[in-house]
């Protein structure tokens, strides 16, 4: 994908027109994520937010390969998850958040997944999200992906994760502070 301007939060056409394709194929190839919902209204919504297209194409960009997986009864928003079979490839190796970056001394990550995620203008996923994104299928399998933590567990250092293994999601915990090659972070977007 070519670069995007970034201070913009904006696409060229050019790339709204691949990004919705891409999409587009993602829905129709699996219905099952999103049953009783039409592609025709998603697009019509995506269409009329620049900036939240934009942060889709920085999901798919970063290997998260978005996908609609419900709606929200009261707003009306669809709402997008990664589902890349695994966690995102272009989000890995990323401690927890800004505070857990600043605290490593040495062997610093390049990035968090909070602040990566803000810049995306996405959420992490939480544990509950996490759970019902895996009743859609198996993801994590190999990899695992950091979740919204709760600041109670926060403060005292940990930060969690989550993964699929043995046919059953587990939650983990880690020091915020590590990182590893084969943990990333999934996000949510509510369009």
């Amino acid at each position: 994908m070519k670069n995007i301007n970034s201070s913009k939060k904006e696409l060229s056409p050019e790339q709204g027109e691949e990004l919705l394709r891409a999409l587009k194929a993602r829905f129709e190839k699996n219905m099952s994520r999103h049953k009783g919902l039409e592609w025709a209204k998603v697009q019509a919504k995506l269409e009329a937010n620049a900036e939240k297209l934009w942060s889709l194409n920085e999901m798919e960009r970063t290997g998260g390969e978005p996908d609609v997986v419900g709606s929200d009864k009261k707003t009306g928003e669809y709402i997008f998850y990664d589902c890349s079979a695994e966690s995102p490839n272009g989000r890995r190796s990323v401690c927890y958040d800004r505070k857990a970056l600043e605290s490593r001394k040495e062997h610093k990550p390049k990035n968090s997944a909070v602040d990566m995620a803000a810049v995306i203008g996405i959420e992490l996923l939480s544990e509950e999200q996490y759970r019902e994104l895996q009743k859609l299928g198996n993801f994590d399998t190999k990899t695992s992906s950091w979740i919204k933590t709760p600041s109670d567990i926060r403060e005292l250092g940990g930060a969690l994760f989550a993964d699929y293994r043995y046919g059953n999601v587990f939650v983990y915990h880690n020091g915020a502070e590590s990182y590893y090659a084969a943990r990333a972070f999934r996000g949510s977007l509510k369009v």
